[in-house]
């Protein structure tokens, strides 16, 4: 959906998000994302959004990611052996071990049994057998999207805050789609790097 890749990336590379050197894995890792969101019908406004997401979550690699933590860390907060038993069997960890093995992966971390089927259910992936199959960039990123279309992170969604084939979008909006994911948590910060992720989409001619 960029009708000049190149000039895309040379804008990424010129506003210091990736490289200076663009490796095959940062440039794999935008192409996957660009390549979920323009089947979706994704605007310049909510694809430079998810770009700076992606970018944030998963530490400017722009390739899924494990939730951080050690199997202690995973079973204390997410299975019913932990501290929340309720919250995780309402989630549908009901099986200790439960709790490490649905922990969060993906571009946007997908957390909880229930989640993993949700995902399951509407991308036809065995993911709550294999789990780990939502580290496999095009999936991960088609969760990214269905995620933040749906609100499956919060329950807030990108329709929101603007329509979906919004063009470029003021920096408060983006600000406030933080929420999608994770409050407020950096969300200057993220909005900052949206706005630079959009002035790439426009070199690189995004449409769809």
């Amino acid at each position: 959906m960029l009708t000049n890749p190149a000039a895309f990336f040379d804008r990424v590379r010129a506003l210091d998000l990736l490289g200076p050197v663009l490796t095959q894995s940062e440039v794999d890792g935008c192409s996957h994302k660009l390549a979920a969101f323009g089947p979706a019908g994704w605007g310049i406004g909510w694809a430079a959004y998810g770009l700076a997401t992606s970018y944030h979550e998963t530490g400017h690699t722009m390739q899924p990611i494990k939730e951080w933590g050690g199997e202690e860390y995973l079973r204390r907060n997410y299975d019913i052996t932990g501290r929340r038993p309720d919250e995780a069997r309402r989630m549908g960890n009901t099986q200790p071990g439960d709790g490490v093995r649905y922990a969060g992966r993906g571009d946007v971390q997908l957390t909880w049994k229930k989640n993993y089927q949700r995902a399951q259910d509407q991308l036809g992936e065995p993911l709550v057998a294999n789990p780990d199959l939502a580290l496999r960039p095009d999936l991960s990123a088609r969760i990214m999207v269905r995620g933040m279309e749906q609100g499956w992170f919060t329950t807030r969604r990108l329709d929101h805050y603007a329509p979906r084939e919004s063009g470029r979008l003021d920096r408060a909006i983006y600000v406030r789609m933080r929420a999608i994911i994770n409050g407020k948590d950096k969300a200057d910060l993220i909005a900052a790097n949206a706005d630079a992720f959009e002035d790439a989409l426009v070199n690189g001619g995004w449409t769809v």
